[in-house]
């Protein structure tokens, strides 16, 4: 186990001993094992409020996060093309949350026009999310909750008794008149290794929208290339090591997030992101006590953006390295978990000279618990806490140093057959932390800049009978003293007030035979001192969604045949209460089908119909960038409308 240093030591010396045995981790259980027999376990049940699977992400032939996150009303997806793509959680923006992909914390932001999470929904095996701050072992920063992205390890493809395979994919998609393309090659090494290598290209032209014009700035040449080895060995041991390299090219926008205007014209932006990520694992059976996992990981993106008639070519970076130390002790039902985390990030820009001229770093090193409790046969206790030591050093050579520990507590309580009540509180807090790379050039921090802090309160109820799935949940967050540069005003990172977010959410789902069916309802109202958030004035924050309805149903008409749909649809908002005027967000509702079809009778050949924006709908999304121009002096300042009817055929292919 891992030993810390003496509290009395100096602070550089105590961060340094911490990252020492992080690193050290894989030797912890390092006593002679025989490598003849492997032991493979299955995933552990997955602890999340939404979790998305890689057969839903497969039925829509996924091409952004938009497609991925289609299914869940608490969660909005806005910038339609993939670079400008934010995701919003109960109306909060993906910076306040703590997102990873297989362990890697995808830290930093490099363009506040642009997204910061990019991922191949062909390589995912899940992704869950954690709606509002929660357990300890969410993260550091976990302000308004955490999304995990899980890729498929080579066991998830390769059958029983298989040593040797290949999956290949081709899409088309209609409404960009494009194409996806990929390979993906798995295999065993050996008795204990496995391995699995994946190349994936896209092209796009610009998509139209529903009216049938052609939207500029929204063209996209993307790569993807992913590397992944695992081993299994005696004594529950596991470990991944993968590489990731996903580059993104493309005529867009001077600010991706907006229209084509005089005053937002097209310029070449491309973007990249490299991460490497160790996993590994020890779960000795008959051993309660151990359960120890281990990440290191190093993450780097880059953004590049050539405003040719202006001031040239200028570049971005952001890079995070760190890594997580946890274990779980069982007894009986009850476990224990604990470790330690740290994390350190750097963000760089400048121009063609000198690509790194400016500089701002920071690390986060954090200490967790969490105690899942069974009281008695019916209510449970999850408790916990986290310590978190901030520190930043910024652009003009300032520092800053922040502290604080975030309790959490949920209890459930089984009161009858099926029906189970729920009530949470936790709290996060993260203290000051690199920004966008493309203003540390001119932006500065407030001297008396704060950390902030989460307070997150839910009560809910699940209910099953048979086949039938009812849930619903009322919550509150609260995050005091937001860090945010005011608009109009000089770059300076401020705490601007108290951001909150309040709502519920409401879910059923039904399972007759071969029919499925299900219906969610998400209502949310987020805003900082009582103003409504809004990405133009609030970016990096948060976004006003309306209220939100999701409703699907699918049908297997056999083992070889399955086809269903899904509507969204969301409120309109009249009236909306802005510091430069008053806007409306009109609502709108999308259908889309799928259809599955296996003609071989197994995976050896799957094609698949998908029809996105079905009735072809002309409609700005809630969590793009809304419509300003009814203000005078405020021409050209609307979002990118939604992508118009697309149908996409896949062809899959086994060997």
């Amino acid at each position: 186990m891992a030993v810390f240093p003496p509290i009395g030591l100096p602070l550089h010396f105590r961060r340094n001993a911490i990252w020492l045995a992080l690193v050290a981790a894989p030797v912890v259980y390092a006593e002679p094992v025989a490598l003849d027999t492997i032991q493979v376990t299955a995933d552990r049940e997955v602890e999340a409020d939404a979790v998305v699977g890689a057969e839903a992400i497969d039925r829509s032939l996924a091409d952004g996060l938009g497609d991925v996150f289609a299914g869940e009303p608490e969660v909005s997806v806005g910038g339609s093309v993939g670079i400008a793509q934010k995701v919003y959680v109960r109306g909060l923006e993906d910076p306040l949350l703590n997102v990873s992909v297989d362990g890697a914390t995808q830290g930093g932001v490099l363009f506040h026009h642009t997204g910061r999470i990019v991922v191949d929904p062909d390589l995912l095996k899940r992704v869950e999310v954690d709606a509002g701050a929660g357990k300890a072992t969410a993260g550091a920063g976990a302000l308004g909750g955490a999304i995990r992205f899980i890729t498929k390890d080579p066991e998830d493809l390769l059958r029983e008794g298989e040593n040797l395979g290949a999956l290949v994919k081709f899409g088309s998609f209609s409404s960009t008149k494009g194409y996806s393309a990929g390979t993906t090659v798995f295999g065993r090494l050996s008795d204990q290794w496995s391995t699995l290598v994946s190349v994936t290209q896209s092209d796009h032209e610009r998509y139209e929208d529903g009216k049938g014009n052609e939207v500029p700035g929204t063209d996209a040449r993307q790569q993807l290339g992913m590397a992944k080895l695992v081993g299994r060995f005696a004594n529950g041991q596991t470990l991944r090591l993968s590489h990731e390299v996903r580059t993104d090219e493309g005529e867009r926008p001077q600010r991706p997030q907006w229209v084509i205007s005089s005053f937002n014209s097209l310029y070449d932006l491309d973007g990249r992101r490299d991460t490497t990520t160790l996993n590994y694992g020890v779960a000795p059976e008959g051993n309660p006590w151990l359960d120890t996992k281990f990440t290191l990981y190093h993450s780097e993106s880059e953004i590049e953006q050539n405003v040719a008639d202006r001031w040239g070519r200028y570049y971005g970076f952001s890079r995070s390295v760190g890594g997580d130390l946890r274990n779980t002790s069982r007894m009986g039902d009850h476990s224990l978990t604990y470790g330690i985390d740290y994390r350190e990030d750097k963000v760089n820009a400048g121009g063609e000279g000198d690509r790194r001229a400016e500089e701002e770093t920071g690390d986060v090193l954090g200490v967790y618990l969490q105690a899942d409790l069974w009281l008695t046969q019916q209510l449970s206790l999850s408790a916990g806490a986290r310590y978190d030591d901030y520190s930043l050093t910024d652009n003009s050579g300032e520092t800053f140093s922040e502290d604080a520990v975030s309790p959490n507590a949920n209890l459930s309580l089984l009161v009858a057959d099926g029906l189970t009540l729920k009530a949470g509180y936790a709290e996060a807090f993260r203290g000051p932390m690199t920004h966008d790379a493309f203003k540390i050039d001119r932006a500065q921090n407030d001297p008396d800049l704060k950390g902030e802090k989460a307070r997150n309160t839910e009560v809910g109820f699940d209910y099953v009978y048979e086949s039938f799935t009812l849930s619903a949940e009322v919550y509150r967050s609260e995050i005091k003293d937001a860090i945010a540069d005011v608009l109009f005003g000089p770059a300076i990172y401020q705490n601007i007030g108290d951001l909150e977010s309040d709502g519920y959410r409401i879910a059923t789902g039904y399972q007759w035979n071969a029919l499925s069916a299900g219906l969610s309802f998400h209502s949310n109202d987020a805003e900082v001192d009582g103003q409504p958030l809004t990405v133009y004035e609030h970016n990096l924050l948060g976004n006003t969604i309306g209220d939100t309805w999701v409703a699907d149903l699918a049908y297997r008409w056999d083992r070889t045949l399955e086809f269903g749909w899904q509507g969204r649809f969301v409120q309109g908002i009249d009236d909306l209460q802005t510091s430069v005027g008053t806007i409306d967000k009109p609502g709108y509702g999308v259908h889309d089908l799928f259809v599955n079809w296996l003609p071989t009778g197994n995976e050896d050949l799957r094609l698949t119909l998908a029809v996105k924006n079905l009735a072809d709908k002309n409609y700005l999304d809630h969590a793009s960038n809304a419509d300003y121009q009814n203000i005078e002096g405020y021409e050209g300042v609307v979002g990118l409308p939604a992508m118009g009817r697309d149908i996409r055929l896949g062809l899959a292919m086994r060997f």
